[in-house]
């Protein structure tokens, strides 16, 4: 196991004081240490967002991208080299709103990444308005009277949409958090992590006593290759949110039934020479 101090930048986070964010940087970090990866050899992708700044916090490759287009960066990048851990992150308001439409492709194509979205419930870095994930009541700055819209979940629709990997976890447990998150990033295929970050700054319901009192640990006998039984778990959430590995499965990734990237890293390929002749097909 490296040192965890390999992978933490030079550069101070600057979330509010209390922020859920700190726990999942220093479980992503401890996964990282765990796994003893290069950070060379790591590339973290981000969207927009007050938890897309984290790229910057590690040392690691990084990338910031654009609101709710950290998954197909991310795709871009393991498709041109599969030797590389990627790791897209981002809250619920660029993965669950901005970015839906990306993440279920990619859940459907099972490629080999790992997605961890901070989920507090509201857009922070905009002051606090209602995100895809908030509770219904919920008073927020867009929602002052409380949200009136079911909420996203999503753990059944990870599963449904073809992740092989679905698993919760709770900013404040980093020692669980990392722990899934490694597991998650060995995992051959789609890995989709979802982790309980309370905003503290705007969202005074969701704290982390409301998720100390609901949350609790999957028993050690549950079978996460079991989909009937994960569907069942993934809907639990008003009283009993279960945390760690809901659902996986063991099934070919996109990369693996690729012809050309199945036989090597793109970067690793010899570039194809186009000339008049082989442009012919096309004209």
């Amino acid at each position: 196991m490296a040192e965890i101090q390999l992978y933490r930048s030079k550069v101070i986070p600057d979330w509010c004081p209390g922020c859920g964010d700190f726990g999942v940087l220093n479980g992503i970090q401890k996964a990282i240490a765990s796994l003893d990866i290069k950070p060379k050899d790591v590339l973290i992708v981000s969207g927009i967002g007050c938890s897309s700044n984290l790229p910057h916090y590690v040392n690691t490759y990084g990338f910031h991208s654009i609101h709710g287009r950290s998954i197909p960066v991310a795709t871009g990048a393991k498709l041109a080299n599969k030797d590389l851990s990627v790791i897209a992150v981002g809250g619920d308001g660029d993965g669950y709103g901005i970015g839906l439409g990306h993440l279920v492709h990619a859940m459907r194509r099972n490629l080999n990444l790992t997605y961890i979205v901070m989920n507090n419930g509201v857009y922070g870095l905009t002051t606090g308005q209602a995100s895809p994930t908030a509770d219904l009541d919920l008073p927020t700055k867009s929602t002052p009277t409380g949200v009136i819209e079911n909420a996203i979940n999503p753990m059944p629709l990870a599963i449904v949409s073809g992740a092989t990997f679905v698993g919760r976890a709770f900013s404040g447990d980093t020692n669980h958090m990392s722990e899934l998150v490694a597991n998650g990033i060995t995992h051959n295929g789609f890995s989709m992590i979802d982790v309980f970050s309370p905003c503290v700054t705007y969202n005074k319901i969701n704290t982390y006593d409301w998720y100390r009192n609901k949350v609790y640990k999957l028993e050690d006998d549950y079978d996460p290759t079991n989909l009937e039984s994960a569907i069942k778990k993934s809907y639990e959430y008003e009283d009993h949110i279960p945390t760690g590995l809901i659902y996986k499965a063991d099934k070919p990734t996109y990369e693996e039934q690729d012809s050309v990237l199945s036989q090597a890293a793109l970067i690793k390929q010899d570039a194809i020479k186009l000339n008049d002749q082989s442009l012919d097909e096309f004209r």
